[in-house]
């Protein structure tokens, strides 16, 4: 009896370091945290609408630059203009994205701070987040008020990269080719 003890013993003991399952939120993350330090060219694959003449002819690049345990913060560049950085970050019930608008001297843009956090657990890798209540107010006070069913996507895999943002009337994509990395640009606007 002792040896069969023993031997269930050391059983359930081996389990003790499996390691633990990861969500589809927590291998999302890990994914785009192995590409911290690095930058990417990227291009629009959405079909082209007057929204996004600002970004007709310009170079897009993303840095996915600051990585901690539970935030990542990737600027995306669109020609000289660096006032825009997307903003990862672990919630309680799974990841937040926040779009942090600054202006050259580093003070925050009147429409900031917008995005969503998943409603669901979404992919490894692709996640969704629906405006967020704070967004919705702001769209509405900014008179932006078809942006209020915005959804906002990210994808990554070991070759792509996406940013997406999706609503009745309008749909924007920019892809982003992993496999060709490019010289980090200079810091977004506001970086310390």
């Amino acid at each position: 009896m002792k040896q069969l003890f023993l031997l269930a013993s050391l059983a359930l003991a081996g389990c003790a370091h499996l390691p633990a399952a990861t969500s589809p939120q927590d291998a999302f993350f890990a994914q785009i945290a192995s590409l911290c330090g690095k930058a990417f060219e990227g291009r629009i694959v959405s079909p082209p609408v007057p929204a996004d003449a600002s970004f007709a002819g310009k170079r897009l690049v993303m840095h996915v630059r600051d990585c901690t345990a539970d935030t990542i913060r990737i600027p995306f560049h669109v020609g000289e203009d660096r006032s825009r950085t997307w903003v990862i970050t672990r919630t309680p019930s799974g990841l937040r994205l926040k779009h942090d608008h600054r202006h050259e001297d580093g003070s925050e843009d009147a429409q900031t701070q917008y995005g969503g956090d998943t409603v669901s657990a979404g992919t490894t890798t692709r996640q969704e987040f629906p405006a967020d209540a704070y967004s919705r107010e702001l769209f509405i006070r900014g008179n932006i008020p078809q942006s209020t069913t915005n959804v906002w996507a990210m994808e990554v895999t070991p070759t792509l990269f996406a940013y997406e943002l999706r609503r009745p009337s309008r749909f924007f994509r920019v892809d982003f080719d992993l496999g060709r990395p490019v010289t980090p640009p200079a810091p977004p606007w506001g970086s310390r």
